[in-house]
């Protein structure tokens, strides 16, 4: 029996295996660095002095330790307004996101609905073909959409491929028994869906929240097209104005002293890329556990 055991660890321990299991350590170790460098260059750069980082003198360290980035940001009226308008649009949008996908995946996983699959059909055609950028400005337009904060949150509200996966988590982890019992006990759909769905859906709910979430906080292209009144503006447009055009306008210059405007530029690109992404980082962790199980569960195919 020991003879056994120790002839399968010799067998995992030959020359190519070993070369193997390097190779596998060195390709993680690169991907690692490929990620990891690029942000660890902007979070040195966005606490280091402004004159190191328009040198160019910073790399994976601080140089001159310096919280002056972050200073001319929470002190910008036109950054925070910024802020505040993607915490909004965020949240809401989330959760008439989140809503309507599970309005629409919920029937579409029951087998009784003798429509669903000329539905399915069409919901899928959108993921192909839609009317294109023109058409859908001037449908929102004449919705009188234009200018107002849910311009930010109808347009693109449901994820067809979001509604799949609901569909199929729900197909492949409620049972129909479930639904048998509790209409019989004279439960009705509403009710059926509210006190037993949505509590044995969490996992992809999670899911939806968190895809939703990083959606409307990275989206900028909405903003750019339907929002003329910079105080609607969100943050990542903001952030788009300053790192691809270069433009401050609206931002505290009064630091004079301190930092040239250049300086000022180069060292805002940084520190808001930070302020900008630490809210995703805070919400991932919280419902990292329901990801991986939602997801698998949710790409089965139903």
């Amino acid at each position: 029996m020991n003879s056994k055991k120790s002839n399968k660890v010799r067998l995992y321990q030959t020359v190519p295996d070993r070369i193997l299991t390097l190779m596998v350590w060195l390709l993680l170790l690169l991907i690692f660095l490929v990620i990891i460098v690029p942000i660890l260059f902007i979070v040195a750069s966005s606490f280091s002095d402004p004159g190191a980082v328009s040198a160019g003198k910073v790399f994976l360290w601080p140089v001159d330790f310096s919280l002056a980035g972050y200073r001319v940001i929470f002190q910008s009226s036109y950054i925070m307004r910024g802020f505040y308008n993607s915490v909004v649009y965020t949240l809401l949008g989330t959760v008439i996101s989140v809503t309507l996908t599970l309005f629409a995946g919920y029937p579409l996983a029951r087998k009784d609905l003798k429509i669903r699959g000329v539905v399915m059909f069409l919901f899928t055609v959108t993921m192909f073909f839609s009317g294109g950028m023109i058409p859908t400005y001037l449908v929102v337009s004449k919705l009188h959409l234009i200018n107002t904060i849910w311009a930010m949150v109808l347009p693109g509200a449901m994820g067809v491929w979001n509604v799949i996966l609901t569909k199929t988590y729900i197909q492949t982890s409620i049972p129909d028994e479930i639904y048998e019992s509790a209409s019989i006990d004279g439960c009705s759909d509403w009710r059926y869906f509210v006190n037993m769905v949505i509590p044995l859906s969490k996992p992809i709910i999670a899911v939806m929240v968190l895809l939703y979430a990083v959606g409307k906080w990275n989206d900028f292209f909405s903003g750019l097209i339907y929002l003329n009144d910079a105080s609607l503006q969100p943050l990542q447009l903001i952030l788009r104005n300053i790192l691809v055009q270069n433009d401050t306008t609206g931002m505290a210059m009064n630091l004079g002293e301190q930092m040239n405007r250049q300086e000022l530029k180069t060292l805002m690109q940084y520190s808001l890329i930070i302020v900008s992404s630490v809210p995703v980082l805070i919400l991932y962790p919280f419902i990292q556990k329901y990801f991986v199980k939602g997801i698998m569960m949710g790409s089965i195919k139903g």
